[in-house]
Order: structure tokens, then sequence, then C-alpha cells
């Protein structure tokens, strides 16, 4: 495989072949617990059968029209993410980093707008991520993103501390056009936001005339136990970019706006030829349509559990647990690189990632069974025991 692709991601020689539930099933017919969900992608597993009856029947009817025209399924979908979200307009895109183009840009054009070129900043903070565009590179907030290879990168854009209150008093000069945040850190270390401190970056931008925008490309589509995470977090930002779960597996984003970001773009700011086809608007509406109150509520109630299960084995390399809903984290001892318990994890039939420098990283499916869950938490706890001998 190695020959045939260019190996970016630095994967696993390992191959699989199909999936069911929270498992999925390699060449050699051995299975393995999922908590990743292609990196929260899947957020109602693999085989959901109404997902693949959904897709299948439009498969028939038509995959892909160009954006010179309307599809019913793209209007079905984007009317009900908009009731389900409450903004007003919305761009779909392929992916999280697309969408948070298109934020970025929206964001210069309501600068532009509003203060003239000047008005160009954009804020983000410090352990961000955000894409892996030269744009969305240069917006993330580690260095080690910013390789010297890549450069130039755009100007326009600083950074600041997550739930740094002192941080808010200086930050929104007269050339910042919006601040982008995530309501839970992901890829960072799923480090959490304040809630009072996202309210007080909603005054303090909003005193200033900037957008505030929510990277909810993970944490968005009932990761964190809402459909939204800034609901929970209390933020109400003007513009929100989603991926990943939007569509449980089918290559899709969007970035929604309302308020003083509604009317900003106009026809030719923005465009992209696969964005928002019929079939990633049928996969998106199962996902909306089974994301109700209940399930979400299970996402709480799971997420919770995994967690109170981590900290009761009290084991010394364990320094924190964290996360919201089904993301979450574990904090592991600097001693130990968390790539090496992921590695152990795969040997022993657990798929699992990281996020930051410490931490190892779960986003298993929404909808993951309680069956699954403890046979997963088994196989980390054998892990993490190894690590402590």
């Amino acid at each position: 495989m190695k020959k045939l692709i260019v190996n970016n991601y630095g994967s696993f020689d390992l191959t699989f072949v199909k999936g069911n539930g929270s498992t999925l099933t390699a060449t050699n017919g051995r299975k393995y617990i999922d908590f990743i969900a292609g990196i929260g992608v899947n957020c109602l597993g693999h085989n959901y059968k109404p997902l693949v009856k959904a897709i299948a029947k439009q498969a028939k009817e038509e995959i892909h029209i160009s954006n010179y025209y309307f599809s019913d399924e793209g209007i079905n979908f984007a009317t009900e993410l908009l009731k389900r979200t409450g903004f007003e307009h919305g761009y779909f895109g392929n992916s999280g980093a697309e969408a948070n183009e298109a934020a970025i840009k929206l964001a210069r054009k309501y600068g532009f707008l509003t203060g003239g070129a000047k008005k160009h900043t954009i804020i983000t903070l410090e352990s961000s991520f955000h894409g892996r565009t030269l744009a969305t590179l240069t917006a993330t907030g580690q260095d080690k993103f910013h390789p010297d290879c890549f450069a130039p990168y755009p100007e326009g854009f600083k950074t600041i501390k997550a739930n740094d209150f002192e941080a808010l008093k200086t930050c929104f000069t007269d050339d910042v056009a919006a601040i982008l945040m995530e309501c839970v850190q992901g890829e960072g270390g799923v480090n959490l936001i304040d809630p009072e401190w996202a309210k007080a970056v909603r005054e303090a931008a909003h005193k200033a005339g900037a957008l505030v925008m929510a990277d909810e490309v993970q944490t968005g589509v009932g990761r964190t136990g809402t459909y939204l995470a800034s609901e929970w977090l209390g933020l109400e930002p003007d513009v929100v970019t989603l991926a990943k779960g939007i569509a449980a597996g089918v290559p899709m984003g969007a970035c929604l706006f309302r308020g003083k970001a509604a009317d900003v773009f106009v026809a030719g700011d923005h465009q992209s030829t696969f964005a928002g086809n019929p079939l990633a608007c049928a996969a998106g509406l199962v996902v909306l349509n089974t994301m109700d109150e209940k399930f979400l509520a299970s996402v709480n109630e799971k997420g919770e559990y995994i967690r109170s299960q981590i900290k009761s084995w009290n084991l010394p390399i364990v320094k924190d647990v964290r996360g919201k809903g089904l993301m979450i984290g574990t904090q592991i001892d600097k001693s130990i690189k968390p790539f090496d318990i992921e590695v152990k994890c795969l040997e022993e039939g657990l798929c699992t990632t990281t996020a930051g420098a410490d931490v190892v990283r779960f986003l298993p499916p929404l909808n993951i069974s309680q069956k699954e869950i403890d046979a997963g938490l088994a196989i980390y706890k054998k892990v993490l025991e190894s690590f402590c001998k």
C-alpha cells in the first residue's frame, strides 16, 4: 500500500474490509473495537441500516448535480439543519478545512465592509487546530503545524490563550474582524473552554464590532451531547463551521451564519464543485433525524460512564481524564508517549488516537453499544496497566 499511496498520515500497516456498529474487521478476519470513528466522522458507526438505505435510495435518483441548480435533498437538508441550529443561511462544502476557509473569507469580507481594508485580523487560540490548507494552518495555534517548508504563511492572524480573561481586554484592536475558536480543543489535547470565558469572548467581540466564529468541525453534530457544543458553552456564535459527523461518513462540511454575518456572502464569493451534493445531503438528513433528545442524552451518559471508569482504575500514569460527551481525553504521564499506548491498543484490538503532546483521545461512534464500550475499556485498562509496570 505504501507504494501506491503517499503515506502523509503515517498510516499503520492494517487494512479494514468492513465494519458493523462500532466494530471493524481486518483483512485477516480479526475484529477491532472502534474508539476513533474515522476521527469523529462515523458518528452512527458502521453499516447503520437507515443510513445505508438512504444513501442507496439517493444513489438511484441523483448523486451530484451542478450548484447552478438546486436539489430537493439539498433544500430539505438545509431547511432542517438551519431549523435545528438556529442559523439563517449556510454554505455547504466537503470538509472541515473548507468550512473554515469559508468562515475566514466571510470574516475578511465582513471586516472590509465594516471597517475597511485594515479590519482583517482574525484571533484564534493557542493549542487550536483549524485545518490543513495554508490559511487554516496559519489560523491553527500550534507551532508544530507551521514548518518553514510551507512558508510564507498568510498574514492577518494572531493567537491568545484560551480562558485568559486578561487577554480579552486588549486583543480586540481596531484591525480585528473576528475570533475563531473551538468549543473543545480536539487535536490540541481535548481542552475544555470555560463557559464564563466564552460569554466574555462574545461580549468583547461584539463590543469591538467583530464576529464570533465557532469551529465545531469536531465538537458539532452531537459529539459533546448537544447538537452544537456552543449550545452548552453559551457562546452564541455569529458563524459556526461543521464537518466530520455531519453526514456520518459521506464527505461534507458546512459554514452557517446569522445576524450581522447573514448577508455578507453574495454570488461568486465562495464556491465548490462537489459541495452539498444530494448524496451527502441525504446522509445528513439521516443524522439529523437520528439525533433526538433521547439520543443526545445517551451520548452524555456514555461519555460520563467512560470517564468515570478510567478514573476508577486509579492508575498512576493517568494524570487527568477530561472531555464532554463522547469526546474524551486521557492525559498521560509525560514519561510515556501517547502514541506508544495507541500502538499497543491497536495490537490488542482497540483503535484509538492521540491529541496534543500527552493525551490519548477517544471519539467513538455516538451510538456505540454498552457491550462495545466495555470491551474497548477492558483492552484500554490492560494496556495502561502494562505501562505501569
